[in-house]
C-alpha cells in the first residue's frame, strides 16, 4: 500500500529550544521521499523518527538560512556512509551554490553516492515524474528563498454502474483503461477524472504571489508561522508569516489540510497558533507541528 505522509523532524525557527529542533521534514510519497530543509540536527531527529538515510530520494532546501541547512554536511555524509543504492538529487537556491558547496564539503569523507546538484535559479518545474511534478515559487524573504509543490498527475476513477451498464466487467476493465476504449465504449463514458494530490511547502516569506500559487488547490499545505498576529510588525520586519496570514492563505487557496510550523522561541503556547488559524477562517484540517509526528496526507475526495 502506498504511503503518503510527513513526517517532521524539527519545527523551531532561528534557535531550537528544548523541546523543538531545528527545521526538518521527510515527506513519504508513496515508495519516495524527499527531505525539505534539514537544519542542524536533522540525522539525530532522523533516528529518533525511524528515517533512515535509505528514505532519501530529494532534497530540497527553500534557502541558506541555518535553521533551514545547517544539517546537509551531516545528511549528506550519513548519505555516503550508509550507501544509499540510488541517486539523490538536491534542489536549493542556485544563489546560494558557495554555501550549498561548504555545506556538502564540509568536513572530509569518502563520497560513495551519486548526489545530482539542481540549483534552482527561477521557479517553474524542476522535475517530472510518473507519480508527481516538482515545482518551485520565488518566495519574498531577505535571501532568496524558494517554495516547493508536488502535484500528482490527474487519474481516471471507474464507475461500477456505468461498466455494468455497458456489460464491461472482468479482464475488460483493465483493458479499457490501458487502450482508453472498448469497441464504441470510450473511457471517459465509464469513469470520472481523479484528481491528482497536491502538496506544498512554503518557508520563510512575506505575504506574496509565490505563496499563494504554491498553496493553490493543496490536499496539504506545511507553512511557516514564525509570529502571532500581535507581532505583525515584526513578521513584515523579518520576512515571515503570522499565524493568521498563514491561515488565510490556506483559506482562499481552498487548502484541505493546513500544517502551522517554525514557531518563535518567544512564544510557549503552541494552542495559540491554532487559536489565531481558527479566527482567520480557516475552517479544513489543521495541524500545529510538533516534532517527531506524522502527518497523513488527507485522503482522496470522493
Amino acid at each position: 500500500m502506498s504511503v503518503r505522509e510527513l513526517v517532521v523532524l524539527g519545527t523551531a525557527s532561528q534557535v531550537p529550544t528544548r523541546h523543538r529542533n531545528h527545521n526538518g521534514y521527510l515527506l513519504r510519497w508513496d515508495g519516495e521521499g524527499i527531505l525539505f530543509d534539514p537544519g542542524e540536527g536533522t540525522q539525530r531527529q532522523m533516528l529518533r523518527a525511524g528515517v533512515a538515510a535509505h528514505d532519501i530520494d530529494r532534497i530540497c532546501v527553500t534557502h541558506f538560512h541555518g535553521d533551514h541547512s545547517l544539517g546537509l554536511a551531516g545528511v549528506i555524509q550519513r548519505i555516503n556512509l550508509d550507501q544509499v543504492p540510488h541517486p539523490v538529487t538536491a534542489h536549493y537556491p542556485a544563489s546560494g551554490q558557495r554555501f550549498f558547496d561548504r555545506l556538502r564539503y564540509a568536513t572530509a569523507y569518502r563520497e560513495t553516492v551519486r548526489l545530482t546538484e539542481a540549483p534552482v535559479a527561477d521557479g517553474g518545474v524542476l522535475a517530472d515524474t510518473p507519480s508527481y511534478t516538482l515545482e518551485a515559487r520565488r518566495l519574498d524573504h531577505p535571501v532568496e528563498s524558494f517554495g516547493y509543490r508536488l502535484t500528482e498527475p490527474d487519474g481516471r476513477r471507474m464507475l461500477p454502474e456505468r461498466l455494468a451498464a455497458h456489460g464491461i466487467k472482468g479482464p475488460d476493465v483493465g483493458r479499457i483503461q490501458r487502450e482508453g476504449a472498448l469497441g464504441p465504449v470510450a473511457l471517459e463514458d465509464v469513469s470520472e477524472v481523479r484528481r491528482g494530490q497536491r502538496f506544498a511547502f512554503v518557508m520563510d516569506t512575506r505575504l506574496c504571489d509565490g505563496a499563494r500559487e504554491l498553496a493553490e488547490g493543496c490536499d496539504m499545505l506545511v507553512i511557516e508561522s514564525t509570529f502571532l498576529d500581535e507581532d505583525v510588525a515584526l513578521a513584515t520586519d523579518h520576512g515571515h508569516l503570522t499565524a493568521g496570514q498563514a491561515a488565510r492563505v490556506a483559506r482562499d487557496a481552498g487548502v484541505r489540510h493546513l500544517v502551522l510550523t517554525h514557531f518563535s522561541q518567544r512564544y510557549s503556547e503552541p494552542d495559540e497558533f491554532e487559536r489565531q488559524a481558527r479566527a482567520a477562517g480557516f475552517e479544513g484540517e489543521l495541524s500545529v507541528a510538533q516534532d517527531l509526528v506524522r502527518v497523513p496526507v488527507p485522503k482522496r475526495d470522493a
